[in-house]
């Protein structure tokens, strides 16, 4: 696939933040893009499932199309059909990479995505750092489980695989959805995550969140007759999207429509989505988690897990994201004192659409802010 734009250099602002006794209250930035996509969680979610990757459906491309040229001046990981590493996790096979010596970064995706979403990434963090990427349950190349999805199954897959196979303290990084499992993994295990970085996080605020003060008394037509309905109708409805979606044309129409620069939605990128889809328990897995997991989030909120959390934290955010806005970050950043905020002109996937500046920020802030935690870091621009 032909770049549909060229290559700009992305502008980035950096604010760093020493940590404080108390949360202080961050103006505004005068220079901020307006975030133009305010919304709802239901609507993240219907769109996230198809946008953010599809890698749950799509019919893969031909055997040679992931040899399209990469990134010019940058390494990228090679694709492997096959995979990498396996680890088997509560009797499910788990996909993972690792490359490089030094202090562990674990990455973790977005919705619909894999390790191949690093693509990018991991050569280049690996010429400082030990990096671990790994696809979670339900994605990329570990098994599709039929299981009932829930954020902390992820939680707890991350904390086992630091516990089992990192087996040392790590900074976890994370896009989209892999951004509120990181928050969660180090809430969950302190001791061993000395940093967290997010990309375009997923997860809202309790304020934001929709809240309803009864629940309605279920009765026996709603228990045997409406809600039967209702998951009848979900099925035919969401079967037809996921049918949609697996079409080659849509998958990369929809990535385009979060890449602002759309250079890199190559033939690589595509197969790296479309291929997972081949599982035949693709289609289930996509029905569980539009259903029982995507829209019923309200009980994860990010600030209940930023008030346990205690490591830095570094905010790289795509200023474009349709979906995501700087507005996010600034409100993160002002709840969390001891945080860094980098600004990317880049959509909701900054490290794949900018992987270069998004490189330089995060191996800025390790080498100054995760590795020296004594010293207050200074504000930049880069």
């Amino acid at each position: 696939m032909s770049a549909s734009c060229a290559v700009t250099p992305p502008s980035v602002r950096t604010e760093l933040f020493s940590s404080l006794s108390k949360r202080p209250t961050f103006p505004a930035q005068t220079r901020r893009p307006r975030n133009r996509c305010e919304i709802s969680r239901r609507h993240f979610a219907v769109r996230g499932i198809v946008a953010s990757g599809v890698s749950v459906m799509g019919t893969p491309p031909s055997p040679s199309s992931a040899a399209s040229q990469p990134l010019q001046g940058g390494e990228r990981l090679a694709f492997k059909p096959e995979g990498y590493n396996f680890w088997e996790w509560r009797g499910h096979k788990i996909h993972y990479v690792v490359q490089g010596e030094g202090m562990p970064l674990v990455l973790i995706h977005g919705f619909g995505a894999s390790v191949f979403h690093w693509r990018y990434n991991i050569p280049e963090l690996a010429k400082k750092y030990k990096v671990y990427a790994l696809d979670l349950l339900g994605f990329g190349w570990s098994d599709k489980a039929l299981i009932e999805y829930d954020a902390m199954v992820w939680t707890d897959q991350v904390i086992d695989f630091i516990k089992e196979i990192v087996k040392e303290p790590s900074v976890v990084v994370g896009n989209s959805l892999g951004g509120f499992t990181a928050l969660s993994v180090a809430v969950g295990l302190p001791e061993q995550v000395t940093g967290v970085a997010l990309l375009n996080s997923a997860g809202q605020f309790a304020s934001e969140s929709r809240k309803q003060d009864h629940e309605a008394e279920e009765t026996v037509i709603t228990k045997f007759i409406v809600k039967p309905l209702k998951e009848v109708f979900q099925r035919v409805v969401l079967g037809f999207l996921f049918w949609q979606a697996k079409q080659p044309s849509r998958i990369e129409s929809v990535l385009k429509s979060v890449y602002i620069n759309a250079a890199n939605v190559d033939d690589y990128l595509v197969e790296s989505i479309s291929k997972p889809a081949t599982d035949p328990n693709a289609g289930e897995v996509y029905y569980r988690l539009m259903t029982r997991f995507l829209t019923n989030q309200s009980r994860y909120t990010l600030d209940s897990v930023l008030s346990k959390m205690t490591c830095p934290l570094l905010l790289l955010w795509g200023d474009l994201d349709p979906w995501v806005g700087p507005a996010k970050a600034e409100k993160i950043k002002a709840f969390y004192s001891n945080s860094s905020l980098v600004h990317l002109q880049a959509g909701h996937c900054p490290h794949d659409e900018v992987p270069e500046a998004v490189n330089v920020a995060l191996l800025d802030w390790l080498s100054n802010v995760v590795s020296k935690p004594s010293s207050s870091p200074d504000v930049s621009e880069m």
